[in-house]
C-alpha cells in the first residue's frame, strides 16, 4: 500500500474510504498487522493490561512506551505508527515536549494524548515543532478513576455538547487525528461529519472514518470482552487470517454493527 502518512489518511476521509488501526506491542505482530493492510498501528498503553497484567493503563511508564515503540517501529514498514503518551507524562507543555520527543525518537510518527480543551496549548506546541498529534476523547482509560469505571460517555445533552466542543477545539489546535471511545454512535457520526480531520472509533459505532481495536481483543484473547468487540478468530484458521478479517470487515462496513454500538 506504500508508506502511510497523515496526508494519506486525510485523503481517505475525503474520499469516504475507511481505514484501520490495530494495537501492537512487538515486531512480530507489527509485521502481521502491516501485511494485513492496516494503515495505522497504535502502540497503546493498553500494554499495561494485555502485556503487563495490570487492571488499568495507569502503571505504564514512558520507558515502557519507548521500548515497545522501538520494537514496533522496526517492523512497521508501511503503516503509520502512533504511540500513546502514558499517564501523567503530559501535564504541562514542557513535559509533553520532552516525552513526545522521546517517543518520536523511538520510531513513532505521531503521539496520542487523552483529554480535551486543556491539551490545546500542548497540541499547538508539538505541531509547531514537527510532532503530529492524535487526540482521544470520550472514555479515556487513564481517567478511569475519575469516571468510576469504564463507562460510556456523552449520553446526556451536556456531555455530548462537551465532547463536540472539545473535538472542535482540538482540531483547531492542530491535531491530525481524533480517537472517540465508547460514546453514542449518533454523536460519533456527527463529530466525524463536522471535523475535517479523520476520526477513529472504538465503541463509537460505524459512522467514524476508521476503527481501532486492541489486538488481543479482536483475537479473542482477553478475559473481559467489551460490547464493541467482535472475536475475529471465529471461523479463521490462523492469527494472520483473523487480523485480515478485521481489516476487511472495517473497510467493507461490516464492522461495527448495531450490537457493537451504544445509543
Amino acid at each position: 500500500m506504500g508508506k502511510v502518512t497523515v496526508s494519506t489518511l486525510k485523503n481517505m476521509k475525503a474520499s469516504g474510504e475507511k481505514f484501520v488501526c490495530i494495537t501492537a506491542y512487538d515486531a512480530t505482530f507489527a509485521r502481521l498487522i502491516g501485511a494485513a493492510g492496516a494503515e495505522t498501528i497504535l502502540v497503546g498503553d493498553s500494554l499495561g493490561n494485555v502485556v503487563q497484567g495490570h487492571d488499568s493503563t495507569i502503571p505504564v511508564t514512558i520507558e515502557h512506551m519507548a521500548y515497545h515503540t522501538e520494537c514496533v517501529s522496526r517492523a512497521a514498514v508501511d503503516s503509520l505508527v502512533i504511540a500513546d503518551l502514558p499517564f501523567m507524562t503530559y501535564t504541562t507543555p514542557e513535559q509533553t515536549m520532552v516525552n513526545a520527543t522521546r517517543l518520536m525518537q523511538a520510531g513513532a510518527q505521531m503521539v496520542k494524548m487523552e483529554g480535551g480543551v486543556w491539551l490545546s496549548d500542548s497540541i499547538s506546541m508539538l505541531v509547531e515543532r514537527g510532532i503530529p498529534v492524535c487526540a482521544h476523547l470520550g472514555l479515556t482509560p487513564q481517567s478511569v478513576n475519575v469516571f468510576g469505571g469504564y463507562r460510556v460517555q456523552g449520553r446526556t445533552p451536556k456531555g455530548a455538547k462537551s465532547i463536540l466542543a472539545d473535538a472542535v477545539e482540538i482540531q483547531d489546535a492542530g491535531a491530525s487525528l481524533l480517537v472517540l471511545e465508547c460514546i453514542p454512535q449518533d454523536l460519533a457520526a456527527d463529530i466525524s461529519t463536522k471535523l475535517d480531520i479523520p476520526v477513529i472509533g472504538i465503541g463509537a459505532g460505524p459512522g467514524t472514518d476508521a476503527q481501532v481495536l486492541v489486538m488481543h481483543d479482536l483475537l479473542g484473547l482477553s478475559d473481559h470482552t467489551p460490547r464493541f468487540v467482535q472475536n475475529f478468530m471465529v471461523g479463521q484458521d490462523s492469527v494472520q487470517s483473523a487480523i485480515k478479517a478485521f481489516v476487511d470487515a472495517v473497510k467493507s462496513g461490516e464492522y461495527p454493527r448495531d450490537e457493537h454500538s451504544y445509543t
